[in-house]
């Protein structure tokens, strides 16, 4: 029973992995997810986590119901976990003299193809209302960014977004904006009569095919689409990578088919350097959000969020 403290826990200090663990279980309600995000395994995971219950003394996970969901006792724990990552993360910038002028950085964590494709026109777009931003942007894996939101470590979190596969579950304490949507779409480099070398159509020859790794968000948005269309058969694995600029240079090689965001190959499109394979079946829709922590009032961010906000409201009328 957790009400009774585990003798391998009893008497020890609560963990900051522990807090971190907890947060992003919190926010994905999916124990495979959050190890994921966490970058450990899931029994190890699993084991943080009873180990928090054990130190706190009562189970924070209703592990009965499908996603999981917090307990009372956990509802009351999350903030608690939370102001004290939040206080931990400050004094260590306060120790190392990092804390900036209030209103000087915005710290934004962003998926290494949206750092690429689209930080920049959004930031001149942003400094057009609001005159200078300074920014410090930190481009990672959707994981990595994830995990830099839900332990405070930035501000805010530019990050894709789909229906058929939600970054972030928990809107009420990670709301989000749309800033924009594209697609995800497949394709190949041109041959010297214009068409696509490998064409996705064919289903006699199998095609090269460039992948994402299998824990990245592209890649779980790739393998819905191989799915959804049966197309697994079509295709032959050649090589993987998590970042999408790789995966579209070795399509400008002729290495291959590369299911890319759309933005992040428009010039290459338009030049004929790529086309679309395939037909609409065979992409997907990705919303380009900005995600916050609803309970970080950051002034610079608040800013940048009120102003995200009427852009949208603008868009809609």
């Amino acid at each position: 029973m957790l009400g009774l403290m585990s003798p391998c826990v009893l008497g020890h200090a609560v963990e900051m992995n522990w807090l971190e663990d907890f947060l992003t279980l919190a926010a994905t309600r999916n124990f495979s997810r959050a190890a994921t995000l966490r970058n450990v395994t899931q029994p190890a995971f699993s084991r943080r986590i009873r180990n928090l219950e054990y130190w706190v003394g009562a189970p924070l996970f209703d592990r009965s119901v499908f996603p999981v969901a917090l307990t009372p006792v956990g509802e009351s724990f999350q903030r608690t976990a939370q102001d004290a990552l939040s206080l931990l993360r400050v004094g260590r910038e306060e120790a190392l003299g990092f804390v900036p002028q209030i209103e000087e950085v915005v710290s934004i964590s962003a998926s290494h193809t949206l750092a690429v494709s689209f930080f920049v026109d959004w930031h001149e777009q942003l400094q057009s209302r609001l005159g200078s931003i300074r920014a410090r942007v930190v481009a990672d894996h959707v994981a990595g960014c994830v995990e830099a939101l839900i332990s405070g470590n930035c501000d805010l979190m530019l990050a894709y977004n789909s229906p058929l596969l939600p970054t972030l579950t928990d809107i009420g304490r990670y709301p989000s904006i749309v800033l924009g949507s594209e697609r995800l779409v497949p394709v190949s480099a041109v041959g010297k009569a214009g068409q696509a070398i490998y064409p996705l159509d064919d289903d006699t020859t199998p095609q090269p095919y460039l992948c994402y790794s299998t824990d990245s968000y592209l890649g779980r948005m790739t393998a819905l689409i191989l799915a959804r269309e049966n197309l697994s058969s079509r295709l032959q694995f050649c090589y993987e990578c998590s970042m999408s600029d790789v995966l579209k240079r070795g399509a400008i090689a002729g290495s291959g088919i590369a299911w890319v965001p759309e933005r992040a190959v428009r010039d290459e499109l338009s030049t004929g350097r790529l086309v679309i394979v395939g037909d609409a079946s065979h992409t997907a829709p990705l919303d380009i959000c900005l995600f916050r922590h609803a309970e970080h009032d950051q002034p610079i961010a608040e800013r940048i969020w009120q102003t995200c906000l009427k852009i949208q409201e603008e868009e809609l009328l």
